[in-house]
This record gives C-alpha cells, sequence and structure tokens, in this order.
C-alpha cells in the first residue's frame, strides 16, 4: 500500500531523514519506535506532506504522493492522528468529527456522513455520549479517541497514528491500543509511531527502528522483542540479565 525509497527531508540545511526506504502492506501494523529526535514525527509529516520531501519516492496505493498537498493525500486515503491529538479546543466533539469527514463533502457523498459517525460511535461510545461537549473539556484519554475518530471520518485507506499513548493514564493506553488492534482485524491499514516500544511491538505485524533519521533495523515484530539491542536501546532489558 506504501512503498518508499531513499526519502530525505530536511529543516533548511539540517538533513532529519536519511535514505529511508521501509513499506507498509495492506491489512498491517506497522511501527516505527527510536528515541526521541530520531525523526519519527518527521516521518509521519513527511508522508503527509505537511513537511516537503527533500528527494526520494513515495508511492501510496499505486500513486506517486511526493509531491502532492496534504489535502490530496487525505483524498486519497491516507491520514494521520496528529501527536498531541490537536483536537478543535472550542469545537463540540461532534464538529470535530464532522470536521473529518470534509472529504465526504468534496466527494459530493454528504449521504454517508451519518453512517460513518455511527461507525465512530461504534468504536467510541462516550463520543456520542459527549457530542455536544467542547472538545477542550475533554480528558486526554477522550481527546486521544477524538482524534483517531476524526481521522477515521475521511474513510482512510490508512490511518497513521503519531504517540497516541503520550500523556494517558495506562489503563487508557490498554484501550487504545486494543481500538487499534480493532482496525486492524477490521481490514484497516496503520502505521503507528509509539515511544513505548514493547506496546507497539506487542500489537504490529512489522517494525523499523528508526535513528539519527536512518531505520537502522527492520523485522517482524516478535525478531524486534527478541534482539538484544532492540531490547537494551528501546525495551529497558537486556536480554541476558534476565529482566
Amino acid at each position: 500500500m506504501l512503498k518508499i525509497r531513499n526519502l530525505e527531508t530536511s529543516y533548511g540545511k539540517l538533513r532529519v531523514l536519511r535514505r529511508i526506504s521501509m513499506h507498509v502492506g495492506a491489512g498491517e501494523i506497522v511501527t516505527i519506535i527510536g528515541a526521541n529526535g530520531a525523526g519519527k514525527s518527521t516521518l509521519l509529516n513527511t508522508i503527509s506532506g505537511l513537511i516537503p520531501a527533500k528527494s526520494g519516492e513515495m508511492d501510496f496505493n499505486g500513486r506517486n504522493i511526493l509531491k502532492l498537498s496534504a489535502e490530496k493525500i487525505v483524498f486519497n486515503g491516507c491520514s494521520l492522528v496528529p501527536e498531541g491529538r490537536q483536537v478543535f479546543a472550542t469545537m463540540s466533539v461532534r464538529e470535530n468529527l464532522l470536521l473529518g469527514g470534509y472529504v465526504m463533502h468534496r466527494r459530493k457523498q454528504k449521504y454517508l456522513i451519518n453512517a460513518e459517525l455511527d461507525k465512530i460511535y461504534d468504536i467510541f461510545p462516550i463520543l456520542k455520549e459527549r457530542g455536544r461537549q467542547l472538545a477542550g473539556t475533554l480528558s486526554g484519554g477522550e481527546q486521544q479517541m477524538l482524534a483517531i475518530g476524526r481521522a477515521l471520518m475521511a474513510q482512510p485507506k490508512m490511518i497513521m497514528m503519531d504517540e497516541p499513548s503520550l500523556g494517558l493514564a495506562p489503563l487508557i493506553i490498554k484501550d487504545i491500543f486494543r481500538v487499534i488492534q480493532k482496525l486492524r482485524d477490521a481490514g484497516n491499514t496503520v502505521l503507528l509511531v509509539e515511544q513505548n516500544a514493547k506496546a507497539a511491538l506487542a500489537i504490529a505485524d512489522r517494525g523499523y527502528v528508526l535513528e539519527t533519521g536512518r531505520i537502522i533495523v527492520q523485522g517482524p515484530s516478535e525478531d524486534l522483542l527478541s534482539n538484544r539491542d532492540v531490547q537494551r536501546a528501546y525495551l529497558g532489558r537486556d536480554i541476558d540479565s534476565g529482566l
């Protein structure tokens, strides 16, 4: 579904992504793990068109998206749940979700909006209860649910999530990760950036380890979980230590 070859992204003269090559297959959860500053968010923002790539190739669902605007990339079926949720605080929960359905307005498919809302409410019943409440008054976990629901309203073929567990309580994190698994089980494709490497690899099919803008390790999640270097650097334990 997504194929990236030799992708490079810079902020001015500072090169952040260095010859990134990776792929995401339909129906997979693929996770990208790495330390702060490794370039994980920059990668998602480049894929989504928010940051222009300097060079390389990006094909999504058979189309070259390297030079497309963020809006056109969403229209092609790739949605981003940004780091920090970034809900519209002074708008209601329902209004936030309807903004996510803007794609259906442009496609002259307004008749589908209520059906999509019902799907989101099935996934996150609390959002239906909070429909008239201002998004800024929701808890952190509820805002994360809203951000995911808003992205799903665009009917994406692939949904990208940037640090969905950030700042959330452990029980809420478990709920969010269960939802991500259910999305995959329902046939959705997920590209997940997550600093909680253990939790991400536990639900992902495959993973990439990003370090200073380069992919240094990749493979099935089980292999990464048992990799000595990955364990030591990102899982907080050493394979030989027994911890």
